[in-house]
């Protein structure tokens, strides 16, 4: 028997997939579908989306103009002056003498003016007051080292030193040199040791502290004075 050499062709034996016929049409029916969605509704929902902003712009009116300034008026015609009358047309008889005395004012006219000073010049209301003296330079307050400009004060009250015994078992003399400020009221405000001798040094200054003064004074103020004193021990 012969064979079929084309039944293959017209009943092929091997089939493409499982799917059925309708699956085709219904694919691209869903694509529709999708497109329609993606793509129409949102023109038809065009007017629910919100308006753009509108410009506006308010033109205001051009102002007024000025008014005109107001017409001139033309000035009015100055009064002519008759100097006829400022001029004297006489001339004068004669010219009295003058003795060169200004006449006393009258003593019954209440002189001087409204807030002036009592007993002053009559007419004037002023007085002529003498300066009053300059007022004293203020003293210093820290103490003056005295020379040539400031006279050094006057010693009224001399304590002689207690002579320490210690120093003269020692056999120890000589002079201490102390600086002492004396205060306004002339007493020894404090004292301290220029030149030491240790074993005379407390004995000396004792004894200065109990000085007095005359107070010094500058420019006729009392003031306080820096001086230099010597205390001399000597053994006999």
């Amino acid at each position: 028997m012969r064979p079929d050499l084309f039944g293959n062709v017209v009943r092929p034996s091997i089939t493409i997939g499982s799917r059925k016929w309708y699956t085709l049409p219904c694919s691209i029916l869903i694509h529709a579908v999708l497109v329609a969605a993606v793509i129409i509704a949102p023109l038809m929902a065009a007017d629910v989306l919100p308006a753009p902003p509108v410009m506006m712009a308010y033109v205001a009116a051009p102002p007024a103009p000025p008014p005109p300034p107001p017409p001139v008026q033309a000035a009015a015609p100055k009064a002519l002056v008759d100097l006829t009358r400022a001029v004297p047309v006489e001339a004068p008889s004669g010219i009295k003498p003058d003795n060169g005395l200004v006449a006393a004012p009258d003593a019954s006219l209440p002189g001087g003016v409204d807030g002036g000073v009592p007993d002053s010049v009559t007419g004037s209301g002023l007085t002529l007051l003498p300066e009053p003296p300059p007022p004293p330079a203020p003293a210093p307050t820290t103490p003056v080292r005295s020379g040539v400009d400031l006279r050094p004060p006057t010693r009224t009250r001399n304590v002689q030193p207690v002579y320490p015994a210690i120093a003269q078992s020692a056999r120890v003399q000589g002079v201490v040199v102390i600086e002492a400020i004396i205060g306004t009221d002339g007493k020894v405000r404090d004292a301290k040791v220029l030149r030491s001798i240790p074993l005379l040094d407390q004995a000396a200054v004792d004894a200065v502290r109990q000085w007095e003064y005359t107070p010094s004074r500058l420019n006729g103020v009392p003031v306080p004075v820096i001086m230099t004193v010597t205390v001399n021990f000597t053994l006999r």
